[in-house]
């Protein structure tokens, strides 16, 4: 079963990923962020790779993430790439990642792009206030990324925000499952867990009809 979790940045998607691997088990999972798939630009110098318009589809080798979900999938055992955000560049070890009952894979960008909405089992889209969503961005970008305050406000007007309207927002159409506030939501938490482990369990039918749960 491949699982997708979306939403827009600092929406609590990750967070929600994390409470799934822990409360399902982490040896039932191949999770895999799709920011890992960032293309390469070494050929850039890091000042001009920090101008990049990183969230927009086209920065992303989805056509690599689709291809590691199908070998996934038969069995197969992929090396999913790293991606340094202090350098914008990937890293020069994979992390290798085993065939697992579960494919929970998480991003913005996730249900944009058809062929890799197509592989998804349940859809899952998490919708958070956009303040809360720049605040939670802004704390992670200078704390975990090395960015400043100003790099952090000019890249949210230039390009996180417009793609966000223009790409991440209208995604949302095609979730199963819509979740407010991320991870924060215990409702919600519990409720897409419990559906999770039915699921597993063969006790629940796989069904693509869209609900908003948590409210």
């Amino acid at each position: 079963m491949v699982v997708g979790i979306a939403g827009g940045t600092g929406s609590g998607k990750t967070t929600l990923a994390e409470l799934i691997l822990d409360r399902v088990g982490r040896e039932r999972i191949a999770y895999l962020p799709h920011d890992g798939y960032y293309r390469e630009h070494r050929e850039l110098p890091i000042e001009e790779r920090a101008k990049l318009n990183y969230d927009h589809p086209d920065s992303l080798e989805t056509e690599l993430l689709v291809e590691h979900i199908k070998q996934l999938k038969t069995g197969k055992a992929i090396e999913m790439p790293v991606y340094d955000f202090t350098k914008h560049s990937r890293k020069t070890t994979p992390v290798h990642i085993e065939p697992r009952t579960v494919i929970l894979v998480e991003g913005i960008l996730i249900f944009v792009e058809k062929a890799l909405r197509d592989l998804f089992d349940v859809k899952i889209y998490v919708d958070t206030d956009s303040d809360l969503r720049f605040i939670r961005r802004l704390q992670r970008d200078i704390e975990e990324r090395d960015r400043t305050v100003q790099s952090v406000i000019d890249q949210y007007t230039s390009t996180v925000r417009p793609m966000h309207l223009e790409f991440v927002e209208n995604s949302k159409r095609y979730a199963d499952i819509i979740v407010p506030i991320g991870g924060l939501n215990t409702v919600a938490l519990e409720m897409v867990i419990a559906r999770l482990q039915s699921l597993l369990n063969g006790e629940l039918p796989i069904d693509h009809g869209r609900k908003s749960i948590g409210d």
